[in-house]
């Protein structure tokens, strides 16, 4: 890990010697497709916390899906990805199990339901809603089904030989209720009002507010930021339709007044 993350970092601040360095066979294979639109499986098996057999269908609850592809006993990387994920959530007024779920899978089909009861008491525990044991659900698998849901969302990872550990990216992904990839969150810190709006959008309206809906009228994701930007064309509709509303108003309130007044003539 230390080997990879200081290769990240030569990456992040030398670009002119990242052009003409040779990535790690293993490295070249990591990283985070985007795939929006697409569909994931929904008959993909996995077991929960308590060693049930679950599938993603039996797990739809017709909300919103955060998806975070970890594995537990990873030593640094997936664990920041958790603790941002429990970060960002905290600060949101949607509730886990209630507007939204949480998907936590492991991508390491040797890890067991114990390791994901653990995780599980101990996000749980930090993330007091009543409703969250409902939706935050923490799953392992096989290779073959852990493989299939890692492909359809377009998250490549590669089990490294030197270092004994899976080399993977960080990020986050948003599903509609049907299961289709709305949104992508990348790193490990994640922006509240990001997630909101994207849980609003996926939801297709059903969760937020007024104010979100009017939100994401005025801004919209953009794929190479994984963030929403301001929508000038929405802006500017919605600039010439308050202007024109209120001229309509202007006028209504003058005739109005022009009324009254010869009212008053006829009268006197």
């Amino acid at each position: 890990m230390k080997r990879l993350l200081s290769l990240a970092a030569m990456l992040v601040a030398s670009p002119a010697w990242a052009q003409t360095a040779t990535l790690p066979p293993t490295l070249q294979k990591v990283g985070i497709e985007q795939r929006l639109g697409a569909q994931v499986p929904r008959d993909l098996a996995f077991q929960n916390h308590a060693g049930e057999t679950v599938t993603l269908a039996d797990l739809d609850s017709g909300r919103p899906v955060v998806l975070a592809l970890v594995y537990y006993e990873c030593p640094m990387l997936c664990t920041m990805v958790l603790n941002g994920v429990l970060r960002v959530l905290n600060t949101l007024e949607l509730d886990v199990g209630r507007d939204f779920d949480v998907l936590t899978v492991s991508i390491d089909p040797k890890e067991t339901p114990k390791l994901a009861a653990a995780k599980r008491e101990k996000y749980l525990s930090k993330y007091r809603r009543p409703t969250a044991p409902e939706g935050w659900h923490f799953l392992v698998g096989d290779e073959t089904n852990v493989g299939a849901l890692a492909d359809a969302v377009g998250f490549h990872y590669a089990w490294d030989d030197k270092t004994q550990q899976y080399a993977h990216a960080s990020g986050i992904m948003v599903l509609t209720p049907d299961g289709d990839v709305a949104q992508y969150l990348f790193g490990v810190d994640y922006d509240p009002r990001v997630l909101r709006l994207s849980l609003v959008e996926a939801s297709r309206g059903e969760v937020g507010t007024l104010s979100d809906a009017v939100l994401l009228y005025c801004f919209q994701y953009d794929p190479a930021t994984g963030k929403y930007s301001l929508a000038i064309m929405n802006v500017l509709r919605a600039g010439a339709a308050l202007t024109l509303l209120a001229l309509a108003l202007l006028i209504g309130i003058l005739l109005l007044r022009e009324r009254r007044a010869r009212t008053a003539l006829v009268t006197s």
